[in-house]
């Protein structure tokens, strides 16, 4: 049961997901447009700064607290969803969690308030699970400065007109990966255009090229040689966030199915009104609220300070799975009309898939829970 707090975050943003998202995400969404105005509408409401202390200018919250505001986003949209999941948990997180305080200062007050981006540019197109074996980017100091070459592929929110940051991580030495932010606008970098994507079309996702892009020897995240071991931990923090957009999506496919089999009939009556749905809708609750209470877990160890990655592996595993399967579902509950981009569950349907890829295919999540079962010592 949530805490008096967490239950008046969840129902605020439930409504702002209702009454401002809910109508115009569809336009979006149909014109792969980024939504400027409601994500300027969120960093109104303080949903960007959720989990930050307010002396860099966040809400004072904590990451549970993110979560339930991503779930609730993604009920209705995920574009909208994972554009702060990406913001917060990628972009500023890494800052506040390993950058030194001029680098907070510098950065934190301006993604806090959602007024801009930052983005996480770790994937490459030779290398997406295997980071240390298939990073081919580089950086090396010359004069005080370092000079980036190379590509990232897939990044979220890097190429928007209020992205002003992203953190690049880069061999800086043999098998030694390190992190460096890279402000939008330096030379050397190039931001390509979007993605053509089967889902989350009303969010920012792109390629970035690095030729010899120099940024000062003081913009390296934490030590030289930690970045593995940040965006590790990176990682860990956001699948319990991917979970919760996850869940949420579950969720949105039970409330449009409520909604649409009570008013479509079928031989004399609501289809609803038909056990082969009832137990169809069913399962697809079932799935929601054990997804839910696994991230819920996780979250919860996390912010106890116990050992949380068997968990989160555990909670992105099952909550994508389910948002994949009642995806499937609704759209088959709706029939042709599931087909049909003007209703939520096709859109559901188009973006439930990434959910078992990004920050760690389900292939991934599994080897880390055997790996906490002790199974790959054997």
């Amino acid at each position: 049961m949530l805490t008096d707090e967490y239950e008046e975050l969840r129902k605020t943003v439930e409504g702002f997901a209702r009454d401002v998202v809910a109508p115009v995400i569809g336009d979006y969404y149909e014109r792969e447009e980024f939504p400027y105005d409601v994500v300027r509408q969120m960093g109104a409401m303080g949903l960007f700064g959720l989990p930050f202390p307010e002396e860099y200018g966040g809400m004072g919250g904590d990451y549970f607290a993110l979560c339930l505001a991503l779930e609730e986003l993604a009920r209705v949209d995920s574009s909208v969803s994972i554009t702060l999941e990406a913001a917060v948990s990628l972009g500023a997180m890494p800052i506040y969690r390993f950058g030194t305080e001029e680098q907070r200062r510098a950065w934190l007050p301006r993604l806090t308030s959602g007024a801009e981006l930052g983005a996480f540019g770790l994937t490459e197109p030779g290398g997406g699970t295997d980071v240390p074996g298939g990073m081919r980017t580089t950086a090396v100091l010359d004069g005080g400065d370092w000079v980036i070459n190379g590509t990232k592929a897939f990044i979220t929110n890097s190429g928007t007109d209020i992205t002003c940051v992203i953190g690049v991580a880069a061999l800086t030495g043999d098998r030694e990966i390190s992190t460096i932010l890279v402000p939008s606008g330096t030379p050397g970098l190039s931001v390509a255009k979007k993605y053509s994507k089967v889902g989350w079309n009303a969010s920012d996702t792109r390629e970035l090229s690095f030729t010899d892009c120099r940024v000062p020897e003081g913009n390296l995240l934490g030590g030289r040689g930690r970045g593995y071991a940040q965006f590790l931990q990176t990682l860990d923090e956001g699948r319990i966030a991917i979970a919760a957009v996850s869940v949420g999506l579950a969720q949105g496919c039970v409330d449009e199915c409520l909604k649409y089999v009570r008013d479509r009939t079928a031989f004399g009556h609501p289809i609803g009104h038909y056990q082969a749905i009832q137990f169809k809708i069913a399962d697809m609750e079932a799935r929601a609220h054990t997804s839910r209470l696994a991230y819920y877990h996780a979250a919860e160890r996390m912010l106890a300070g116990a050992s949380f990655k068997k968990e989160a592996a555990i909670a992105k595993l099952v909550s994508s799975n389910a948002a994949m399967d009642n995806a499937r579902d609704a759209t088959q509950v709706f029939g042709g009309y599931g087909f049909m981009n003007e209703f939520p569950v096709g859109r559901f349907y188009r973006d439930a898939k990434i959910l078992e890829i990004g920050e760690g295919t389900s292939e991934v999540q599994r080897m880390l829970i055997a790996r906490q079962l002790g199974l790959a010592d054997l």
